[in-house]
Formats: C-alpha cells, sequence, structure tokens
C-alpha cells in the first residue's frame, strides 16, 4: 500500500486507496503532539498556574481561562477548515494550515508559560487554542480526505488512542521530566513540533486546482456554515451526539485533580505523594482502558460495518464510571471508574470519527463541514466550565457533578440510534 501523494483530480473525490503504515503511523504521532498541546495544560499546568496566580480563586480563574480559550475554538475550527477547503497551494489543501497550526501554538505555549497575571494567562490560551484548532482542522479532514470508508474505525481506533496517550506522556513530561511550569510548557511545545512534523514531511496532501474552488462571495461563505438540519439530518443528530458526550467529559475532567485533593484527599491518605500522582495513576489506568477498547471496537467496526451499537455501549460504560465517582468518591472506587471510563471511550472513538466522516454533506466542504462539527467539541468547553464550577460551588458539590456527567454522557450515546444513514 503506498502513501504517495495523491493525484490533483483526487482532491474532491472519495478515497479508495488504502492507505498504509507509514500514513497511518505518522498520523497518529501528529495526533499525539496535538493531544499532548491540548490537555498538559489542561489536565496539570492551567490548573498549577491559576493555583500559583490566584491560590484563593483558583476554579473561577481556571474556569475563565479554559472557557475563553474554547470560545476562541468554537470560532477557529470551522473557519479554518472551511479556508483549507479553498486553499489552492502546491502544498496541498491541509498541510499550510498544519505548518503555521504547529507552528504558532508552540509559540504561544512558549509564552504562555512566561506568564504571571491571568489577563496574560488568558490571552496566550486563547492564541494557543486559535493555532491548535486550525492544525486539527486540517488533521481532521485529512481522514475523508485519504482513508477509505472500510479503514476508517481502525484508522480511528489508532488515533483515539492518542488522546489518553497525549494525557499520560504530556502528564509525565510536565510532572516527571522537567519541573515548573515554564519549563513545562516549553517541552510540551516542542513536543508539538516533533511529532507533527513526520506526516508533514513523509505523507502526501492533495491540491485544489484553482478552477475547483468556488468564486469568493462573503455571504455564501457565511452561509455555507449553516447546514439545515432538515435536509441533512443525520448530520445534525450527529452534532448533539457529539457535543452531549463532550459536555459529559469536559464536567468530568476540568476539575479531577481538585477531586483528588480535596473530595478523596489522596494526599492524606499517601504521604509524601501528591494529587498529580494520584492523576497520573488514573490516567494510567484509563489509557489501559482506552487502548483495549478501540483496537477491539475498530477492528469489530470495519469488519461488521456497524457504528451505532458501539457507540451507544462506550457511552454507556462512561456514564457508568461517572456515576461512581459521583456515588462513592474513594481511591479504589476511582481506579476502578477510570478504567472502566477508558474502556468506554476507547469503544466510543474508535467509531465516532468514523461515523462522523459518514455524515459529511460534500467533498468539497469537508473541512468546514468537519469544522461545524467540531464547534461540538469546542461549544462543551465553553459551557463545562461553568456548569461545573456552578455544580461543584452551589447545587451539591462532587456527587452533583458526576452524577450530571454520568446522564448527559447516556444521553448523547443514545441519539446514534438516530443516526439512520449509518447502520
Amino acid at each position: 500500500m503506498s502513501d504517495a501523494p495523491r493525484p490533483v483530480h483526487d482532491a474532491l473525490a472519495e478515497p479508495t486507496a488504502p492507505v498504509g503504515a507509514r500514513f497511518i503511523g505518522t498520523y497518529s504521532l501528529a495526533f499525539l503532539g496535538l493531544w499532548m498541546a491540548f490537555l498538559a495544560p489542561l489536565q496539570v499546568l492551567l490548573a498549577e498556574q491559576m493555583e500559583a496566580i490566584a491560590p484563593l480563586h483558583k476554579e473561577a480563574a481556571l474556569g475563565w481561562v479554559t472557557g475563553a480559550g474554547a470560545l476562541v475554538a468554537l470560532l477557529a475550527n470551522p473557519l479554518c477548515g472551511a479556508w483549507s477547503d479553498r486553499t489552492t497551494s502546491r502544498w496541498g489543501r491541509r498541510r499550510p494550515w498544519s505548518v503555521v497550526g504547529a507552528l504558532l501554538g508552540a509559540l504561544a505555549l512558549a509564552m504562555l508559560g512566561r506568564q504571571r497575571d491571568i489577563a496574560g494567562a488568558l490571552l496566550w490560551w486563547c492564541v494557543a487554542q486559535f493555532a491548535l484548532n486550525a492544525l486539527l482542522a486540517a488533521l481532521m479532514a485529512e481522514l475523508p480526505d485519504q482513508v477509505p470508508v472500510a479503514q476508517r474505525a481502525r484508522c480511528s481506533a489508532w488515533t483515539g488512542i492518542t488522546q489518553p496517550l497525549g494525557v499520560v506522556v504530556g502528564t509525565v513530561l510536565v510532572t516527571a521530566v522537567v519541573s515548573g511550569i515554564s519549563k513545562g510548557y516549553l517541552v510540551v511545545a516542542l513536543a508539538l513540533l516533533a511529532c507533527v512534523s513526520p506526516f508533514l514531511l513523509l505523507v502526501g496532501n492533495a491540491r485544489l486546482r484553482p478552477e475547483q474552488r468556488p468564486p469568493w462571495r462573503w455571504r455564501e461563505f457565511l452561509r455555507g456554515f449553516w447546514i439545515d438540519p432538515r435536509t441533512h439530518s443525520d448530520f445534525a443528530r450527529t452534532w448533539c451526539m457529539r457535543f452531549l458526550v463532550q459536555l459529559g467529559s469536559a464536567l468530568g475532567t476540568l476539575y479531577l485533580l481538585y477531586f483528588l485533593r480535596d473530595a478523596i484527599g489522596f494526599e492524606r491518605l499517601f504521604p509524601g505523594r501528591t494529587a498529580e500522582d494520584g492523576l497520573l495513576a488514573l490516567v494510567l489506568a484509563y489509557t489501559a482502558g482506552v487502548v483495549a477498547g478501540a483496537f477491539a471496537s475498530g477492528v469489530a467496526s470495519d469488519r461488521s460495518g456497524k457504528r451505532r451499537r458501539n457507540i451507544v455501549t462506550g457511552s454507556a460504560l462512561m456514564a457508568v464510571a461517572a456515576a461512581l465517582l459521583g456515588l462513592w468518591p474513594v481511591w479504589p472506587v476511582a481506579v476502578v471508574a477510570a478504567a472502566t471510563l477508558g474502556l468506554g471511550y476507547g469503544i466510543y472513538i474508535a467509531v465516532e470519527q468514523a461515523l462522523v466522516s459518514q455524515v459529511l454533506p460534500a467533498a468539497s466542504g469537508r473541512g468546514k463541514d468537519l469544522g461545524v462539527l467540531n464547534v461540538a467539541n469546542s461549544a462543551p468547553q465553553v459551557l463545562g466550565p461553568a456548569l461545573a464550577a456552578l455544580l461543584v460551588t452551589r447545587l451539591g458539590g462532587y456527587p452533583a457533578l458526576y452524577l450530571a456527567t454520568a446522564v448527559v454522557t447516556m444521553a448523547g450515546g443514545l441519539l446514534a440510534l438516530r443516526v439512520r444513514s449509518v447502520p
């Protein structure tokens, strides 16, 4: 199987040639670097930075910074995806956006580590979110651009496991390899560039001919972001499915470090160890579950062609894990919940991206349409911090937070049953 650059006339065609190990390997590595850049700050560095800047108001400060960044992501992803759809560069439709996103994202992370006030941290996290979402939009469009339908769940399984691996590797880098917030951001920035470069250098990128690009009209460009749910009902249902599952994820993960420290009392249970050590242990259990679930789900889904039942199964397991944390906030249960959550997420993510790629309205707008779908990833990051803060501080604390996580996650999974065009 060859990973040679695709002919120019294939830019808007449905891919049929199987992709090989070079594509899957470097594509997954690029996602690993991207997820490290997104998640090491969200899981560890931003929480530590806000605790250092505003120790008495760390929850609110973290919510403001992450919420503002998510608002930027909400706009950046569909815009950059749409612009990449129109790009006629000789380097391809997606590659220029990947290059600029990686370089600007690395710079923003390095600058973020130098900030000593909330305003500076908010500004550079927003810049990082814009750049990293430009990279995300370009990378995600490569799946329907280059991977045939029969390989998409297996390819998604490989890219799916990079998200928890990104948490593990990123957490190790910023807690064990280097010490200090500034050095942590810098090593994550360098890791981003190292991981994305092989894909950009070794894998071909389809080019769009100038005559294939529609004439530029602002009104038509903006109107393209509205995808009529009556005409494309499965696209709309998939958007809602993703939104609810990602809202559950945003609710359940934002305060996990504080949950370990304040609700479980990890540092009292294990003198001499920090809550960050406990977080790493949970992430390792979660990652083991993701790897097992993703590969089993991806292979089975591509063989059977069925996607929806895996979505429901994975969402149900994630909901059970969240309920366990809400009802029994003790360390042994937290470890079991982390493994269960990982297993469910692995089953879910291996087929979610494949299902998403099969409900896109048109090949000419893959980047834009995936960007619109990615709003369902970003919007919960805006709404989630506000809801999580309200639940933790006003409406019942961590039990209310994790039970709400279980409800919205299961509701999202059940919506997959309404997607009729995908088995």
